[in-house]
């Protein structure tokens, strides 16, 4: 094989002759050795763990899985591919090797995911691993393993190394650019994915073709850019997924019940078995929770989830950086045994203006996590002049929307109660006053 244009599954995307279709319309072309890999344990497991989990309690139709996310990636790898085959230094840097080992990284990216894997690695609970890490002992050993040395030619070490290890050379950075950075295959279907299962037009409204259509390889060449006539697409694309994580992913409906799994399996997890239940599918995760939970608190969050009647916690406040900059900043980024403390301490103060019981669970703060999300600034190449600009130099929309101020202006910090509690603390007025008091007994504990 001497081109990547040469590559089985490139050639499939014309030839269309094995192939499976996927929402909205896609067909996803299909050779034996790509068959083998999504026909194994490991992989369908992806076909029971949603894509969007708790999201399903606000917007029903977003039941798609992670499997078919990871189908939609696969397809995105080879029309980059495809595109940047063009590129003669794209093609210095990439051997037709290369890029085989970068569909199957794209394919299995997500194979490490276990059910409500986000919210679950956000609170950084001791024994917790990254889900890129957790991946390993799916590749190194069992059928896949197998496949990528049989089928493949391919070390499944160095598919490790591609997914969950720091990039040594300008291949392998290239490669992981392509994976998980500003515009990656990642980032392009699930936008897109999600919103059509969510039923939402905001992660559509980019011009897909014309991103593909203008990437090239950056100033360096060790990452992607995109050139000149992208760079509105790109604005788009920024802009979508900023009013997803507003509109959907973060969305005041989706953030109370991911604060009570998280609770939930704060109470829990020092009594399981996490190797084992990473392993399980969404329904045997719920599952193993109950029963973990018994009949105590754990278990009232939990069969407000997953029970027969849905029962989310209600919002106490909520506070943004632009409204409430003192209150966000007190509590935004906080270890998550702190914003439990906090909470406890929060119960307590209730229970003293109410004049009546208030249990810890029963009050729940929901924050930014610590980790930020992945900056979309890139750069841009002008050609006329044969110069590279940061999109961020030349564009309003991404100078406004860099990594700090996205994360804080879409991600605000709440405070869930419990139904009951939250109907009777309705009248209180000076709520911001309460959870400040809870915030300086915290801090003086």
């Amino acid at each position: 094989m001497n081109f990547i244009s040469d590559i089985p599954e490139i050639q499939g995307l014309d030839q269309r002759r094995h192939l499976v279709r996927i929402a909205e319309e896609l067909d996803v072309p299909l050779t034996a050795r790509v068959q083998q890999l999504i026909d194994s344990a490991e992989f369908r497991r992806l076909a029971r763990i949603s894509q969007l989990g708790l999201v399903a309690l606000v917007y029903p139709a977003a039941r798609h899985t992670r499997f078919e996310h990871s189908l939609g990636v696969y397809r995105l790898a080879l029309l980059y591919l495809k595109q940047l085959s063009y590129d003669s230094r794209f093609l210095e840097i990439m051997a037709p090797r290369d890029a085989e080992r970068f569909i199957v990284g794209a394919l299995l990216h997500d194979l490490g995911h276990w059910p409500f894997c986000h919210p679950i690695e956000d609170i950084d609970l001791p024994g917790v691993p990254d889900h890129e890490l957790f991946a390993n002992s799916f590749l190194l050993e069992g059928e896949i393993a197998d496949t990528l040395r049989d089928d493949w030619g391919i070390p499944p070490r160095e598919i490790v190394a591609l997914l969950s290890e720091k990039p040594r050379d300008e291949c392998s950075r290239l490669s992981a650019s392509m994976l998980s950075g500003p515009i990656d295959v990642d980032k392009m279907d699930y936008l897109v994915r999600d919103s059509i299962h969510a039923g939402v037009p905001y992660g559509r409204n980019f011009d897909q073709q014309r991103l593909l259509g203008s990437l090239c390889v950056n100033e360096a060449g060790d990452g992607l850019a995109i050139a000149e006539k992208g760079r509105t697409a790109a604005e788009m694309m920024v802009f979508a997924r900023y009013v997803m994580f507003s509109e959907v992913y973060w969305h005041h409906a989706v953030r109370s019940a991911t604060a009570m799994l998280q609770r939930a399996f704060s109470l829990l997890h020092h009594d399981l078995d996490l190797d084992q239940l990473f392993r399980q599918d969404e329904h045997q995760m719920v599952v193993t929770l109950q029963t973990a939970a018994e009949n105590g608190p754990a278990y009232e969050l939990l069969d407000g989830l997953f029970g027969s009647t849905r029962r989310l916690y209600k919002r106490f406040a909520q506070f943004s950086v632009f409204q409430f900059p003192d209150q966000y900043r007190s509590l935004a980024r906080r270890p998550y045994p702190w914003l439990v403390q906090c909470a406890s301490h929060l119960a307590d103060v209730l229970g003293e203006r109410l004049k009546m019981p208030v249990a810890p669970h029963e009050v729940l703060f929901d924050a930014p996590p610590m980790k930020l999300e992945v900056q979309f600034d890139m750069e841009i190449f002008f050609a006329k002049e044969g110069c590279y600009r940061r999109l961020g130099q030349v564009s309003p929309v991404v100078k406004t929307l860099a990594r700090q101020q996205f994360d804080d202006y879409v991600k605000k910090v709440r405070v869930f109660l419990h139904p009951r509690l939250m109907f009777e603390a309705k009248h209180i007025d000076d709520r911001e006053s309460l959870i400040d008091q809870a915030v300086i007994r915290t801090n003086s504990a």
